[in-house]
């Protein structure tokens, strides 16, 4: 069984940074993971549909929200099926749960995964 576990989440004050984690359980000696392809980052503020923050694709390739390009970086480590997400001089409105998601294979078959999610508080 494949799980994505977050972490980093928090209170900030605007201006600051945090940094999100999100590894995925499991391996390739282990059965678990065999691949994984895209990897992202989601967020959802009380009231609001779950919106794209960042992806990044297994080649690099990256893509943002213009909402938050040029303040939040998103990165990979495959060897460790982990996703990061780097936010700098957050804003009160990039308050949020924040999710990550994978494209995962295991036995042979595609599917996509979600974190449980974290909070982050951005205060003003």
């Amino acid at each position: 069984q494949v799980q994505l576990v977050e972490s980093g989440g928090g209170l900030v004050q605007a201006g600051g940074s945090l940094r999100l984690s999100c590894a995925a359980s499991g391996s390739a000696a282990s059965g678990s993971i065999f691949g994984i392809n895209s990897m992202g980052w989601f967020r959802q503020a009380p009231g609001k549909q779950r919106e794209l923050v960042a992806t990044i694709t297994s080649g690099g390739s990256t893509n943002y929200a213009d909402s938050v390009k040029g303040r939040f970086a998103i990165s990979r480590d495959n060897a460790k099926n982990t996703v990061y997400l780097q936010m700098n001089s957050l804003k009160s409105e990039d308050t949020a749960a924040y999710y990550c998601n994978m494209g995962i294979l295991r036995q042979g078959i595609w599917g996509n995964y979600w974190g449980q999610g974290t909070q982050v508080t951005v205060s003003s």
